[in-house]
């Protein structure tokens, strides 16, 4: 098998013709997605009308840890590694674990909503931009906290803290089902009750936004969860060579491209932000150099053809004067 470094193989042997087209998927997905949330994380953060909002600040969370997802592909797709216990050249589900931040940022994202639709004046009063980041904050500590404990742990202790795990998930999934079916009767029936305002809009826009992207996600990761919860209780379960070639894994990972690209199709205001702020400046900067280059083509040609006719113009008359 080919090796990077002579240390860590590669996740496909090139010895079929499908291994060509894993390989290719993953460098465009890990291009791609990284792409597209970190276009997401800096328009909202050169936009000061976007992270002013609590909403927008949520969306920023979600796109870092897309972003982060996007690039960890570049080692998890391309590399043979296979997580869980015992692992092979693993990172101690560290980078896996940026889907874990998105879960948890998604059920706080959820009581967000609901709380500023049903509750307003409890909300403006209460839930202020440093509590929301607060509370951003927290979905990386708890993460990566009990990642660090899993890591100094003996590895019994650690599975049974990874079982745990699984059933504290279980519950979070449900309550996002609920929030989510919550979500969209206020969405249908609460909402249209209010008179016509750009804050009836913007509640509806924001509740839009966020039932489409927890069904996304809950669509793309409940296959994975299915199957680590089957393998803990009945050791059964699909296994696969490595998280290259593991579909379920794969689809989770997709929500790295599917969160973002739902943020820009549902916000108008963030769909501008980051094409002024990333996009147009990418291809402005492309078109000037195409027209600069052109240009300087055209009069390189013109000054080519005036010293040509100026010597044509002073070497003739000298020529002339010779002969006679």
């Amino acid at each position: 098998m080919l090796t990077f470094n002579q240390t860590v193989p590669l996740s496909v042997d090139f010895s079929r013709p499908e291994d060509y087209l894993i390989f290719i998927f993953h460098i465009l997905f890990a291009t791609g997605s990284a792409l597209l949330a970190g276009s997401v994380v800096i328009g909202i953060m050169s936009t000061r009308a976007l992270h002013s909002q609590n909403r927008f600040i949520f969306m920023l969370n979600t796109s870092i840890s897309d972003t982060l997802t996007g690039c960890s592909v570049f080692y998890l797709g391309l590399f043979d590694v296979q997580e869980g216990y015992p692992s092979r050249n693993g990172t101690y589900y560290i980078l896996p674990s940026f889907l874990g931040v998105n879960v948890l940022t998604f059920v706080f994202a959820q009581f967000d909503r609901y709380l500023a639709v049903c509750y307003p004046f409890f909300y403006k009063r209460h839930i202020t931009r440093g509590v929301v980041i607060g509370v951003c904050a927290l979905c990386w500590i708890y993460t990566y906290s009990i990642l660090t404990v899993q890591s100094v742990v003996p590895v019994a202790f650690a599975v049974q803290m990874n079982a745990f795990g699984v059933i504290v998930l279980q519950v979070i999934v449900a309550i996002k089902v609920l929030m989510t079916i919550k979500l969209y009767m206020i969405a249908r029936h609460q909402l249209s009750r209010e008179p016509p305002s750009s804050d009836k809009e913007n509640k509806k826009e924001s509740l839009r936004i966020i039932v489409f992207v927890v069904i996304c996600f809950l669509t793309l990761w409940a296959p994975s969860f299915v199957n680590i919860s089957v393998k803990y209780v009945t050791k059964n379960g699909l296994r696969f060579k490595n998280e290259a070639t593991n579909l379920f894994a794969i689809m989770a990972r997709f929500n790295a491209l599917s969160t973002p690209a739902l943020y820009i199709w549902g916000s108008p205001a963030l769909r501008a932000a980051v094409w002024n702020s990333v996009w147009s400046k990418v291809f402005k900067r492309r078109t000037t150099r195409f027209i600069f280059g052109s240009n300087c083509v055209t009069k390189c040609k013109m000054f080519q053809s005036i010293h040509t006719q100026t010597c044509k113009n002073s070497v003739m008359p000298t020529i002339m004067g010779l002969l006679l």
